[in-house]
């Protein structure tokens, strides 16, 4: 397992769950000096930033390139793959997949959250369905470049698609695709998860990254989440992705950064 670090680089969005914000190469130092192995980017779109000056920071810094995010096609262009109109389906595919090969070229992963959409009111099979056309051709494209697709259940404030790893594993298992695989993001299943824990063992082949975040959102170690039996699963499964900090920068980016690392330290290196 890889520890791993959120950087936005959205001007659009003042508020989230990342850790370091705005300054791409003052982040990677930072990240690099505290010891974390990777980073994942939620960038504005695939050309936001310069392959080769991306290459070249992560070779200074040591560091890895994990994931990417997809969730500005939403909050900027208003995109999700479950939208009624064809039109917009198209272009949230397209952007999707835009992110997917700006990834793949670094062997990132690329994250489908917020781009899932939600089911329309009395339409869910309708959704449902805009969703598995999508998230096929999205799968076969992920064959094709050799990296797999992420998908992320939500928690149910988000989305009303799927909130548990389960749910979304067996709408993924549906799929002639075998090239997605699940996003155990922490904060989201500790609101929707009856075991943590139990979720992650049963569901362990198909996670491909981990969002590490404590109960409110917080850095791992500033709420209420029982870490170290989550930590245990992940070893059972053989989990072997990264452990992305997805969490608010509290109180402060750095001091943020410094408490997931201490948590990372303390549950996946001992």
């Amino acid at each position: 397992m890889q520890s791993c670090v959120t950087i936005a680089l959205v001007p659009q969005i003042k508020s989230g769950p990342w850790i370091f914000w705005e300054d791409l190469e003052a982040s990677m130092a930072q990240a690099s000096k505290l010891g974390f192995d990777a980073i994942e980017l939620f960038t504005a779109d695939a050309t936001s930033i310069d392959q080769g000056q991306l290459e070249e920071l992560l070779s200074k810094y040591a560091l890895k390139l994990a994931a990417v995010g997809s969730g500005a096609g939403k909050v900027i262009h208003g995109l999700t793959l479950t939208d009624p109109n064809p039109d917009i389906r198209a272009q949230a595919i397209q952007f999707i997949q835009s992110m997917m090969d700006f990834g793949a070229h670094f062997g990132a992963v690329t994250i489908i959250g917020s781009m899932q959409g939600n089911a329309l009111p009395d339409r869910r099979e309708e959704s449902l369905a805009y969703l598995q056309e999508a998230l096929e051709y999205l799968g076969n494209h992920a064959e094709r470049i050799g990296v797999p697709l992420i998908y992320e259940p939500l928690n149910r404030y988000e989305t009303n698609l799927f909130n548990t790893l389960d749910a979304a594993k067996v709408f993924l298992e549906g799929l002639s695709s075998q090239h997605i695989r699940l996003l155990a993001d922490l904060f989201h299943m500790n609101i929707e998860e009856i075991d943590i824990a139990q979720s992650i063992r049963e569901n362990g082949p198909w996670i491909g990254h981990v969002h590490l975040a404590d109960s409110n959102r917080r850095p791992m170690g500033m709420g209420h989440t029982s870490m170290k039996e989550i930590a245990d699963a992940l070893k059972q499964v053989d989990y072997q992705g990264a452990i992305s900090a997805e969490a608010f920068p509290w109180p402060n980016p750095l001091e943020a950064a410094k408490q997931t690392m201490l948590a990372y330290n303390q549950y996946f290196t001992i």
